[in-house]
């Protein structure tokens, strides 16, 4: 009884460790997909709601000018991860007839320079940078570690007695 009051003493212990994370959310002031802020001249500017999900550095939602484009939004962002594919960002854009899907090839922005890869943001589009294989790996090795170092833990305590 001792070593399962043990074991799950650690277990849980494990578990606070591993979930702690430091989520940045930048919020809205409103919910609406527009807002207007004044400049330093007092000239308003029309502002959108747009959110980064995915392998960059600050995710979240940014409010920011309606003529930002998705390489602003991603730099705004912090930039990619060096774990983020970049020949695939989705831009989801809500319409009318329901959601589209606008995909990105921001490599072949980097190797040529055309512009005209790189779509202005919407109100309400979200962008997501997904991540390589290898970062999908990489992630189910650690959680392969994680699992034997649990199973480690639970044999070296059956031993005991």
């Amino acid at each position: 009884m001792r070593k399962l009051t043990v074991l799950i003493g650690f277990l849980l212990f494990i578990s606070f460790l591993m979930s702690q994370q430091t989520i940045n959310f930048q919020s809205a002031d409103n919910a609406s997909a527009y807002t207007y802020s004044g400049s330093m001249n007092n000239v308003e500017k029309l502002k959108i709601n747009t959110y980064i999900w995915g392998q960059v550095l600050k995710p979240g939602l940014y409010i920011v000018p309606d003529n930002t484009d998705l390489l602003k939004l991603i730099s705004l962002a912090g930039g990619p991860t060096e774990d983020a594919k970049l020949n695939k960002i989705r831009v989801i854009r809500p319409t009318q007839e329901g959601k589209k899907v606008i995909v990105v090839n921001m490599k072949k922005y980097i190797d040529t320079g055309d512009e005209n890869l790189i779509p202005v943001l919407m109100p309400g589009d979200t962008v997501v940078v997904s991540g390589t294989i290898w970062y999908a790996v990489t992630r189910f090795t650690g959680f392969v570690a994680d699992v034997a170092i649990l199973v480690t833990v639970y044999a070296t305590l059956s031993n005991i007695n």
